[in-house]
């Protein structure tokens, strides 16, 4: 059952500790608790279990998270500015909030994390794509999380969900649509931030396949992506040149004048095993 937030105002808890937001971390804090519970509702907070996040900063969403129902928090933070106004949210929910100061790209989070933990997160934008792709590169798969509910660019969002002939389709669309399902739930606007950031955000859920959607192996499947898309504009015969052009193509079915945002996950996968065909 949701609880009632018996903590100060945020704007009061930032005030309080002198937390104005570095652009050098990437921050922009949300302030409105009701649109920080609307995610953690998204986040499946109300089912209980435990959450991963990363750059909590003052806590807007931790907070939601426990007032939604979640068991427990493991929230990594690497501002120390911010731990004392997270030790006030610990002291509030005696055992439910575990800090872990560091850089979240730094982590091994399955010798960290319980199995199937949730992450939930208003990514901090100068590393929420590198953890997304942390994340979708699991050397084992399925991975240790099960869910994924996390605020990007509203860019970043569209590049994550693109599908084939997306002006936005790219390595990134090709890798959640080979391991997952992606999809955006709603948009934030730039005022809910303080400081605003110059662009609309977008929450974006991901849930793992079971299996990716055709075999490859993730190291050859980003050789042909980094490829491919490194020089879009041209043919995949150019394009490739140098992984084995026609040649790779014709072993995988493909028009060598197709270009790369013409072929589908599916495809890109046969591209991937050709390699080594």
């Amino acid at each position: 059952m949701p609880e009632p937030d018996k903590l100060p105002p945020l704007r009061e808890v930032i005030a309080a500790h002198g937390l104005a937001a570095k652009k050098s971390l990437g921050q922009n804090f949300l302030l409105d608790l009701n649109l920080t519970r609307k995610i953690a509702r998204a986040a499946g907070a109300g089912e209980g279990g435990v959450f991963y996040e990363v750059g909590p900063g003052p806590g807007g969403l931790t907070r939601a998270l426990l007032a939604e129902g979640a068991d427990k928090v493991i929230a990594v933070e690497r501002d120390a500015r911010c731990l004392p106004a997270l030790e006030e949210i610990a002291a509030a929910w005696p055992g439910k909030l575990q800090v872990i100061p560091a850089d979240a790209m730094d982590l091994e989070e399955t010798t960290l994390l319980p199995p199937d933990v949730r992450i939930a997160a208003n990514l901090p934008y100068n590393v929420g794509t590198a953890l997304l792709i942390k994340w979708l590169s699991s050397p084992t798969w399925p991975p240790f999380w099960s869910s994924l509910t996390l605020m990007f660019q509203r860019e970043v969002a569209e590049r994550i969900i693109a599908k084939a002939g997306s002006t936005h389709y790219g390595r990134l669309s090709v890798l959640a649509g080979w391991r997952s399902r992606a999809k955006i739930l709603f948009d934030v606007n730039r005022n809910a931030f303080v400081p605003p950031p110059s662009v609309t955000s977008s929450i974006v859920r991901l849930e793992p396949l079971a299996e990716p959607v055709a075999p490859a192996r993730l190291e050859d499947l980003e050789k042909i992506t980094a490829a491919a898309f490194g020089q879009r504009r041209k043919m995949l015969r150019q394009s490739l040149k140098g992984l084995g052009g026609e040649a790779l193509l014709e072993r995988a079915g493909i028009d060598p004048t197709s270009r790369a945002e013409e072929l589908d996950v599916t495809q890109f996968a046969g591209l991937a095993r050709a390699l080594n065909a």
